[in-house]
């Protein structure tokens, strides 16, 4: 198969180092990549979101499958798009509709859907301009503390957990009145606040048949010990030790199987990840969110611990076929480490060379925000890339990330010491 991957992030690094590896794929096409996909594939530089120059290249090159990464070009309705140009009739598309990505594109919808399907999730209120008094006193008599979060696609940043009724007050307001996030904050989910332990859940599903990949924790906030600014992401691991049988059937139970049924019920094909995002509260597991596509950085650590041929289970998918595959994984445990540019998740500079990049190791190296110039990797984004290691323990396996992070250098580089701190020894 000739296989076209849309993304330039550590997650479309993972999955082209994955899908590189299967008999499968004959030539690994990639738009745009970055400069550790280089090796992995023939790099065109077609942004994720240019839907005419993504269908010429498809037609040109005769691609026979497309793997959608990032969620903007799902919600904007590549699927459609594709799928209505000629001579791509028969063109398989791992990514769901434009319907399907709502799931991620609008919180809102989100929550309804749960509430439709029976699926536990958290309390929630819904406000606008249209009822911005209501949600202010809405507000005012909410227990503490208070999770505000942007309708629409916020980067990963668009999530404010407030102490206090005034910081709650003012981030209502700077999403709704000042715009803070854009066109993603014109509406505003009020939630219940979760106490627990966050982990993710990878579902792969042809819309009927699912197969679950392992599940991951990742590290949102900026600083150590979970503090300062949500981030997209500042390292993972997998398994996460917590999760046991009777915990993984409760999710599978009562999420799993009703999210999939609840696409077949409201009448929702659906072929691609469906990425869900969890709050375990005393044993039992609670929706806080729901992404149309594998998520950044756990994508890392969960592509490197599958033993099973990612292309054929993509393809299986595409055929309406996944009840006749089985995944494999890989017992070991995986961390991976991110490494950002100083002054992440605000503003920060691009265009630093990075040093180190050569140095022997059995870690593997994601590029998540970089670019090639002149034979030197620079710079390009404020998560610059991930070391991803394997070891007997997620202690060991952080270790290790932390030490291989040590021998890579940018200017301003930073890290976070204590991934996966819970369950470090």
């Amino acid at each position: 198969m000739r296989i076209l991957l849309l993304g330039s992030g550590g997650r479309e690094h993972a999955l082209a180092w994955k899908i590189s590896q299967s008999p499968l794929c004959t030539r690994l096409y990639l738009a745009p990549g970055n400069a550790g996909t280089t090796l992995l594939g023939t790099h065109c530089p077609i942004a994720v979101t240019d839907f005419e120059a993504i269908a010429s290249l498809c037609l040109k090159e005769q691609i026979d499958m497309v793997i959608v990464g990032p969620e903007e070009p799902l919600v904007n309705g590549i699927r459609e798009f594709l799928t209505k140009q000629q001579g791509l009739e028969s063109l398989k598309i791992i990514g769901p509709g434009k319907v399907g990505a709502q799931l991620e594109g609008s919180k809102a919808f989100a929550k309804s859907f749960m509430e439709r399907h029976g699926i536990p999730t958290a309390r929630y209120k819904e406000f606008s301009a249209a009822n911005y008094e209501q949600g202010v006193a809405y507000l005012q008599a909410h227990p503490l503390p208070i999770v505000l979060k942007a309708d629409g696609l916020a980067a990963g940043k668009g999530v404010l957990i407030c102490e206090t009724t005034q910081e709650a007050l003012q981030g209502f307001e700077a999403m709704i009145r000042e715009a803070r996030f854009g066109e993603a904050g014109k509406k505003v989910v009020v939630e219940q606040f979760l106490k627990g332990i966050e982990i993710s859940v990878f579902v792969l599903t042809d819309g009927t048949n699912y197969v679950l990949l392992p599940e991951a924790k990742d590290y949102k906030r900026i600083g150590v010990g979970d503090k300062g600014l949500n981030t997209g992401g500042m390292g993972a691991v997998s398994p996460v030790p917590f999760v046991d049988a009777t915990l993984w059937s409760k999710i599978e139970q009562r999420v799993v199987i009703p999210t999939i049924n609840g696409l077949q019920q409201d009448g929702i094909p659906y072929c691609g990840f469906v990425f869900i995002g969890f709050m375990i509260v005393k044993g039992e597991p609670f929706v806080i969110e729901y992404n149309c596509r594998m998520g950044d950085p756990e994508t890392e650590v969960v592509i490197p611990r599958l033993a099973s041929d990612l292309v054929a289970l993509l393809d299986a998918a595409a055929l309406g076929q996944l009840q006749k595959q089985r995944v494999e994984v890989d017992p070991r445990a995986a961390c991976t480490v991110v490494a950002v540019s100083g002054g992440y998740p605000e503003d920060y500079k691009k265009g630093y060379p990075i040093s180190g990049l050569d140095q022997p190791h059995e870690s593997l190296v994601f590029h998540m925000g970089t670019t090639r110039h002149e034979g030197q990797v620079l710079t390009s984004g404020g998560r610059v890339l991930t070391v991803t290691s394997f070891a007997s323990s997620v202690t060991e396996a952080a270790a290790r990330s932390q030490q291989v992070q040590q021998t890579i250098q940018f200017n301003d580089k930073y890290c976070r010491t204590d991934i996966g701190y819970e369950f470090l020894k």
